[in-house]
């Protein structure tokens, strides 16, 4: 089935193509790790054909974004890491031509429109959530503009390992990519834990995933823990083998008494992969671009994706930040007994959004129970602000959060859809105990 990704991809090219040059294409996507770097995949590529790009980063596809695009028009509009799941709003824009890049799960009953070509891996036979992202779907309109465009190979891979595809090792398409990265040396293999920039404290004080329950957050804590070990604080590489082989022993035992899932260690062991023309291990880089893109830092995500080496340090600082609001949050939820329980779910209320999913994917992982999927709300105005993850063992069993958020905010006059490890919802304020009535139904339906 994935002649026909090519298929529609070729579909895209000849419409791109088709524009005259100096076009200002319309570029949308999300504004997470994913989302960042398939922007900066469809705008490298328009960019070496001759066209101009106006990109936005959205936060939330639904509502206020598209209603500012509405009062727009122009020859052609792409959207990425997004679109299937508002494909109906998208028929209302104003463009002669719009291309979707997308990997969530398509809307079922959607009235066909000449102007939209709908590249979703879904509709190609290819798994989503596991098997392509927003970026390694848009990689391949990329190639089939050009094949020059294998360079961004690296950024395609960054935007798979963002939304957690290598859990486990890469699988399908994306696997394929991956390999062709390997052997096109676009891509290489490390064997890499600990950073080669800092020191041994400061990798563990901002360790979020691995999350060490009651090292990460907690210098003293930290500085006791090494101290009982002997081992000094410096960069890891410094440490003789036998020291190496004890503080890494040592975390994974850590890990495995607090019931961590074993393929999430799995993980911590398997190799690194690093890009020469990134500079960074990719699982860093998608860690760095995640983290502007979800502290307000957009432009700045875009850019280094794009290639501007001049606000990497500028980035690591917010990184830094990012990581203390999610280490905050996580000890805050350690500590509380405010984790409420339902049938088949659990949940809490989280201060941001944007940060509320991150939580409590890495909670469900790291401490929390891991046999029901976890919910974090988020009450803004009038609305609440829905973020739903899984684990691979709960999808095993049947778990789609992505089919229990769409339908859960559609009885209550939301909005919500994703993937089946992990989705989201906005809904009406005042219908938060119905929704959730509805979702714990849902999904109590589906683990039986």
């Amino acid at each position: 089935m994935k002649n026909e990704l090519f298929k529609l991809a070729e579909s895209a090219k000849e419409k791109i193509e088709k524009l005259p040059k100096k076009t200002v294409v319309r570029v949308v996507s999300h504004y997470d790790a994913d989302g960042i770097t398939s922007a900066a995949i469809i705008c490298k590529s328009l960019y070496r054909k001759g066209y101009k790009f106006h990109v936005t980063l959205m936060k939330n596809p639904f509502k206020k974004g598209l209603e500012r695009l509405k009062r727009e028009n122009g020859k052609m509009a792409i959207f990425c890491d997004m679109g299937s799941g508002q494909i109906d709003r998208i028929a209302k824009l104003d463009y002669e031509n719009i291309i979707i890049c997308d990997h969530h799960q398509p809307m079922k009953e959607v009235e066909k429109d000449s102007r939209i070509i709908e590249i979703n891996a879904h509709l190609c036979g290819i798994n989503g959530s596991f098997e392509a992202s927003g970026s390694t779907i848009t990689f391949a309109v990329a190639r089939n503009l050009d094949e020059k465009n294998l360079d961004l190979l690296p950024l395609a891979i960054t935007g798979a390992i963002g939304d957690k595809q290598h859990l486990g090792g890469f699988k399908g398409y994306n696997k394929e990519l991956f390999e062709l990265g390997l052997k096109t040396n676009f891509i290489e293999e490390k064997r890499e834990w600990f950073s080669s920039r800092n020191k041994i404290n400061e990798d563990l004080y901002y360790s979020i995933e691995p999350y060490y329950r009651g090292l990460s957050g907690r210098k003293d804590e930290i500085g006791k823990y090494l101290k009982k070990l002997g081992i000094s604080d410096c960069i890891f590489d410094k440490l003789d083998d036998k020291k190496r082989i004890v503080l890494k022993s040592s975390l994974i035992l850590q890990l495995i008494k607090n019931e961590c899932d074993p393929k999430v260690i799995d993980n911590i062991l398997a190799p690194k992969y690093f890009s020469q023309s990134l500079g960074y291990n990719l699982d860093d880089f998608a860690e760095l671009l995640d983290a502007c893109g979800k502290s307000g830092e957009k432009g700045i995500g875009l850019l280094i994706a794009l290639g501007n080496k001049n606000l990497i340090e500028k980035a690591e600082g917010i990184r830094k930040k990012f990581k203390q609001r999610i280490l905050d949050g996580l000890i805050k939820l350690e500590k509380s007994e405010n984790i409420f329980e339902l049938d088949a779910l659990q949940y809490f209320f989280a201060d941001d959004p944007s940060l509320g999913g991150i939580i409590g994917g890495i909670a469900i992982n790291y401490f929390l129970r891991n046999d029901k999927p976890i919910l974090s709300l988020t009450e803004m105005d009038d609305e609440l602000h829905i973020s739903a993850r899984g684990n691979h063992l709960l999808v095993e069993k049947g778990l789609d959060l992505g089919l229990a958020m769409k339908e859960g905010a559609r009885i209550v006059g939301g909005i919500g859809g994703g993937h089946n490890i992990a989705a989201g919802a906005t809904i009406p304020k005042k219908e938060k105990n119905l929704f959730l009535q509805k979702v714990d139904e849902i999904v109590k339906e589906q683990l039986i």
